[in-house]
This record gives C-alpha cells, sequence and structure tokens, in this order.
C-alpha cells in the first residue's frame, strides 16, 4: 500500500512522533543508495506500520479509514452493487448502503475516475474510505474468488470519453483470427484508455509488466512510478498484441525482444510513442515513452538553470571548439539539454551533424543519422561518416566504448564543437570515465571545455504548497548552506485536485556546471582523483547537485526532501 503514496507522508510522521529523526535520516540514506519510494523503505525496515501510513494518510487528505474490513458485517446484496471485475480493476470493496449512498473501501480514495466510474455503474453517490491494499483483496477474495463477468461489457462501461483516439499511419490490417486474438473492441478500448489517460495525468511513460498472477500497468509522472488499475491478467497477452499490431509487428515472435514506434491522434494532437517490448517468464513485459513532436520547448530559453551556472555553460556554448559532456543517469533530461544546445547553434551558416540511437526529436536544419547496430552502423561509423560531411558542430548521442571516445576526443582538437551524452554520477567523474575508455588524459583535459551533470526533480504544486519552518537539524543533515540574497522560503508538498494529490506538478532541472580551468587540465593530465577535481571546481564556483537542488528548496519551488530524494550527500 505504501507505494500508493508520497514521501512526505513520511515527514508527516516525524512531525506526530511517530518517527525519530535519525530513523528518518537512515531512510533517508538507504534511498539515495537504492532508490525507490521513501515510505516502503519506512515500512520494509519496521520503522513504522502501513496502518500508520494509512493514518497519517487520511490526515494529510481529510478522507475517512478502515484499518480492517470485517466481512461478516457486508451484505451480500451490496456486494452485488458493484462487478466483480470493477473490483479487481479499482482495489476496491463496498462496505453498506444508505439510501442512495454507497460506502467503499478503496486503496486510492483520490482517484477520481474510479468514483466516477462507480458512481455512473452503481446508481449510487459514492462515499469512499481509504483502506490497506491487503484488507480490499483479501475481501474481494472472499466475495468474489475469480469472478466470471464478461470483460468485452466491463470495458464498455468505462471511461467512454476516451474512445476519440486514432493510430495514425497504421500500415496492416487485422485479419479474423488477429481480431479474436485481441478481443475486438474490449482491449482496442483498454489500451486506448492506457495511452490516453497516461497524457491526461502528464506521465513520460507507461509500464505493463505480467507476474505470475497479475499484470501492472505503472505511469512516470515527474520522474516517479505511480500504480495504476491494474486490468484483469487474463487479456494481459492480448494487451501486448494490440500494441504489437499498432508497432506493425509479427504477433507471433514472443521469444525476443521488440523495439518500435507508433502515432495516435487524440483530442486533436498528434503524438509519438516509442516503444520496448522484452519477453520474460510470466509473458512479455512493455515500456511505452511518450514524445513529443515540436522542437518548441527545445530552446535554450527553457532550461531553468540557477544564473551562475547558466552563464557558464553559455560562455562554454559561444567557444569556436572543444567538447560540451552533459552526465547523468537515463531519464535525467540530458536528451533535452544537448537538442536545446543544439537549437542554440542552429542556423544556415552553421552545418550541424548528430549520430543518435534513437532520433527523439527532429529539427529543421540539423542532420540527425540514426545508429544502427543490427546493420553494423556503431556510434563510430556513424561518427566517421559524420565527419565526411564537412560539420561545423557534431553530436554523439552517447560515448559507449574506446572508439567513440578517441574520435570524438580527436573532432574536438580538430577545430570542431563536439556534444555528447556519458553516463557518470557527477561531471568531476567524466574525466576518469574516459580516462578507463582508454583516451590518453592530456587528450580529454585538452578537448573538454565543460561537463554538466543534470538530475531532474518535481516542482512544488504551486496551488497546494505549504510553507514550512525547516528545523536547523533538518538544514544540517541536508547540507544546506545559505545562498546570498535567499532569505530560505521552504515549502513542503500538500495535496489536491490540480497535483492529483501528489503535491508536486511539473519537473525542474538540477545542474552542476565544471568549467575545464587550465588548473583541473593539470590535475586531469596528474591523474588526479575526482574527489580532488570536485573540491577545485566548487572552489572555483560550482554549485554541486545536492548545493543546487537546495538552491531551487530555499526558494520554495522544489522541497527539502526532493531534493534529497534526487541527489547524493556531497
Amino acid at each position: 500500500m505504501s507505494s500508493q503514496f508520497a514521501d512526505a507522508l513520511v515527514y508527516d510522521l516525524v512531525e506526530a512522533g511517530l518517527l525519530a529523526e535519525e530513523k528518518h535520516a537512515e531512510a533517508l540514506r538507504e534511498q539515495q543508495e537504492r532508490g525507490g519510494p521513501l515510505c516502503d523503505i519506512v515500512v520494509a525496515k519496521g520503522m513504522a506500520t502501513e496502518e500508520q501510513l494509512l493514518e497519517v494518510f487520511a490526515k494529510r487528505h481529510n478522507v475517512e479509514y478502515v484499518t480492517h474490513i470485517d466481512v461478516t458485517k457486508i451484505l451480500n446484496d451490496v456486494v452485488n452493487l458493484v462487478p466483480s471485475k470493477l473490483c479487481v480493476y479499482y482495489d476496491t470493496i463496498p462496505l453498506e448502503r444508505n439510501l442512495d449512498e454507497l460506502t467503499i473501501a478503496i486503496v486510492d480514495p483520490l482517484n477520481i475516475f474510479a468514483l466516477d466510474d462507480l458512481q455512473v455503474m452503481t446508481g449510487h453517490k459514492i462515499k469512499a474510505k481509504a483502506a490497506l491494499k491487503s484488507e480490499v483483496s483479501a475481501a474481494i477474495q472472499h466475495f468474489y474468488g475469480g469472478g466470471d463477468e464478461n470483460y468485452e461489457e466491463f470495458f464498455k462501461a468505462i471511461m467512454p470519453e476516451f474512445e476519440d483516439m486514432e493510430v495514425v499511419e497504421q500500415k496492416i490490417e487485422l485479419d479474423v483470427d488477429q481480431q479474436e486474438d485481441v478481443m475486438a473492441a474490449a482491449v482496442v478500448k483498454l489500451v486506448n484508455v492506457l495511452l490516453t489517460q497516461a497524457l491526461e495525468e502528464r506521465a513520460s511513460d507507461i509500464h505493463i509488466e505480467q507476474f505470475e498472477k497479475k499484470v501492472t500497468v505503472r505511469y512516470r509522472i515527474d520522474g516517479v512510478l505511480y500504480e495504476r488499475q491494474s486490468p484483469p491478467f487474463q487479456i494481459a497477452k492480448s494487451m501486448v498484441t494490440r500494441i504489437k499490431i499498432m508497432l506493425n509487428l509479427d504477433i507471433s515472435e514472443r521469444r525476443l525482444p521488440h523495439e518500435g514506434r507508433f502515432r495516435i491522434k487524440t483530442k486533436g494532437r498528434e503524438v509519438d510513442f516509442s516503444v520496448s517490448i522484452v519477453p520474460t517468464p510470466f509473458g512479455e513485459n512493455v515500456v511505452m515513452r511518450v514524445l513529443g513532436k515540436s522542437s518548441a520547448n527545445m530552446a535554450i530559453e527553457m532550461l531553468e538553470m540557477e544564473p551562475t551556472g547558466k552563464a557558464r555553460m553559455m560562455r562554454a556554448l559561444d567557444k569556436p571548439n572543444g567538447m560540451f559532456i552533459v552526465t547523468g543517469p537515463t531519464g535525467s533530461g540530458k536528451t533535452t539539454t544537448l537538442y536545446a544546445c543544439l537549437n542554440h547553434l542552429n542556423s544556415p551558416n552553421v552545418k550541424i551533424v548528430t549520430t543518435e540511437d534513437p532520433i527523439e526529436y527532429h529539427f529543421p536544419g540539423i542532420n540527425q543519422v540514426v545508429v544502427n547496430t543490427d546493420i553494423g552502423l556503431t556510434f563510430a561509423k556513424a561518427l566517421r561518416s559524420a565527419l565526411r560531411q564537412d560539420p561545423d558542430v557534431v553530436m554523439v548521442g552517447d560515448i559507449r566504448d574506446l572508439e567513440t571516445a578517441d574520435i570524438a576526443v580527436k573532432t574536438a582538437l580538430a577545430g570542431r564543437i563536439v556534444f555528447s551524452a556519458l553516463h557518470t554520477d557527477s561531471a568531476a567523474a567524466t574525466f576518469a570515465r574516459i580516462t578507463d575508455l582508454g583516451v590518453e588524459p592530456l587528450l580529454t583535459a585538452s578537448a573538454i571545455n565543460l561537463v554538466m551533470a543534470q538530475r531532474l526533480g518535481r516542482r512544488l504544486c504551486e496551488k497546494c504548497r505549504k510553507p514550512v519552518d525547516m528545523k536547523r537539524g533538518v538544514l544540517g543533515r541536508a547540507q544546506y548552506r545559505p545562498f546570498e540574497g535567499i532569505a530560505g522560503n521552504f515549502h513542503a508538498a500538500a495535496g489536491c485536485d490540480a497535483c492529483r494529490h501528489t503535491g508536486y506538478k511539473g519537473r525542474i532541472g538540477l545542474f552542476e556546471v565544471l568549467v575545464v580551468t587550465d588548473e583541473i587540465r593539470r590535475m586531469v593530465v596528474a591523474g588526479a582523483d575526482t574527489k580532488k577535481i570536485k573540491d577545485v571546481a566548487v572552489k572555483q564556483g560550482m554549485l554541486t547537485l545536492r548545493q543546487c537542488g537546495l538552491w531551487w528548496a530555499a526558494q520554495g519551488v522544489t522541497s527539502i526532501e526532493e531534493a534529497l530524494r534526487v541527489t547524493a550527500s556531497d
């Protein structure tokens, strides 16, 4: 159950005296090491119970709750008001009926789609009480067992407003057998619901995962995964088949991974999806990434950055040659930053060539080459070909091996501007990473002008954020140091309808901008370790990722909790 709630609930436990501050700090350290929701860690380590989290959640969102569902007190005619598949789909169970009002226990009482659908299906006003998932599941099993409702009738009843969606540029037609395999309109509608609801909720990714006895659907919203209503397990295979049909793939091949793209048109706009399908012991898992078609949001002005870091970045972009490296984990926004920089330099008198895998956004005036390792077109080969196009600016989508790294470094030393992405924990770690690939430190130090590590954090919802008085001990553990000209206007997440009760809406970038000065070049050539390079960069004015996050938190743009979640300690 704890995965349903924001990490901010844990701070409520501290304020209520249910969780000691030292235990809180221990949980934060473990979250930084292995990730995952803070509330899950607190429960797993026995620091708090799910019942305590349920009580805190109910208090925060002003909803009623029930910790134990007594099935002996629930009447059969009340249970029969809701079809079994709807109970399973929304993790809910009816409790009692009073005239035209139906009281239900539900894992997510803030799910407005569930409440609206239940009201339409039952013809009753719905009074929702929060409940533990284990209690709801046990009650469903007690009353319904497996249930044998007709899936097609079930899907016809839910979310009719999402039917207005079509697949653009689909090149194949379904034959009769395939139509039966995807259960015709029922599964088509369900996949449409998943896609359009994800867009409604501003999701960046949709995860469909099959396990031994269930299928889960999760949306990544503002960088955090949220579980949504689970469709019936028996139709998971048909859902994957439907997605393969949208991708024009061989629906009979279930042993190999698949990749592809499709485009949908819904509510007057077209949206691209990049899809990855991988086989598992219990079925095929699908991840669909939402891609925008427009490059309008790729302007350098759209990168909200701390002023000093942005000024350093702009000076690096003005240089006539050298490497500009963006580093960070998958999903940290590296591609967006690189595209914004290329867009800034894009003009009729500048030749820009990129090598990418895959091409996520198409830009007029930029020559983009897609890497295809299946036919032997690696980053290194694509880069060599790109250099024969007489470019002024080159982008290497990712440096993964010595050959690519060596060509990129020598291209920069030959007088061109080279952009690239790399996977390291910090800006200072970039030099060791390239050296580990086999490039001479002297060449690395001479070629690189700037390294920028980045993360994405969640922005506090402006409609419901609440001011907080941060205790000195909390700020000390967070490694907060006052910023010049910023008083420290800290806020915390609350939750409202506008942010779907998460407390956050939108994202901000945290940037660690390391300018390669002469002193740092000498350190790289001498083989200095990452920590020493980082310490010198900080003395020269670099804000670390942690300090950048705290800089945003001090202005009330994000919370202290979020800054700690996405950054490591200095």
